[in-house]
């Protein structure tokens, strides 16, 4: 494993992704600080080992998740590794979804991504040392009907975290952009029953990428010094929104079966 420190604080680890990485955590011996809002989830996921401590948190409140970050290093230590998984993916039309869900969607997609950064960057800066890995999707470069609000979070943290990086590329610190496809978690069901049509045909193919494919490639990427990994179909999905989005739009239009 390309983590090498010994206190991970994991977002989302109630499930999906963040429960994912917060086990290969523990598992390789690390202290793990898992936070998330369904403190039921929580504590299945903490029953797991004793290397996981829950914390709720909701990201979406910046003065929590500050005070939550330094109640962890005060009980378990310096934080070497920061990964914010935590998310939310309905989807719908513009014209079905309530403005205050698409408002929501960006308060914890983006604005969840953006107080976690802030609150964890300073301390790691601080150590000149650590690790900051931040989950935005694919979705956030190649757009999807169905899917506005979620793709416009994604593209926003794509987009902040590409801008992070490059702030910080001296800094000694390791920081990753995740962007990956279809994974074959819970968060997808959110999406299966109002969002595009291609979500539930990736699912009903056995096309969804697996959590350890995932968890293999971010480890991959940042032990070799990489700042942006997109895993599986993401990279050959990206590469031809760059090169005919076009094209793109209308796989993505027959797919979904629009009209």
């Amino acid at each position: 494993m390309a983590f090498h420190g010994k206190v991970a604080l994991v977002t989302g680890g109630g499930s999906g992704m963040g429960r994912a990485m917060a086990l290969r955590h523990a598992q390789q011996g690390a202290k793990v600080a898992i936070l998330d809002l369904n403190e039921t989830a929580l504590a299945d996921t903490a029953a797991l080992s004793p290397k996981l401590k829950a914390y709720r948190c909701d990201v979406t409140d910046e003065e929590q998740v500050i005070d939550t970050v330094a109640r962890i290093e005060a009980e378990l230590g310096p934080i070497d590794r920061g990964v914010h998984a935590a998310g939310i993916m309905p989807g719908d039309t513009i014209l079905n979804m309530s403005s205050q869900k698409i408002t929501q969607v960006m308060k914890v997609n983006y604005f969840g991504t953006v107080h976690v950064t802030k609150a964890l960057l300073p301390r790691l800066l601080e150590r000149k040392h650590g690790d900051l890995i931040c989950f935005g999707s694919i979705t956030g470069y190649a757009f999807s009907t169905s899917f506005s609000a979620y793709c416009a979070s994604k593209a926003a943290v794509n987009a902040y975290m590409e801008i992070l990086i490059h702030e910080h590329q001296k800094s000694g610190l390791r920081i990753l952009l995740v962007a990956p496809p279809a994974v074959d978690t819970p968060l997808i069901n959110q999406a299966l029953e109002t969002g595009p049509a291609a979500i539930r045909m990736v699912k009903e193919k056995k096309r969804m990428a697996s959590v350890d494919s995932i968890l293999d490639a971010i480890e991959t990427a940042i032990e070799k010094g990489q700042t942006i990994v997109l895993p599986g179909e993401a990279k050959p999905t990206y590469l031809l929104r760059r090169l005919s989005p076009k094209l793109l739009w209308k796989i993505s239009d027959k797919v979904n079966k629009v009209s």
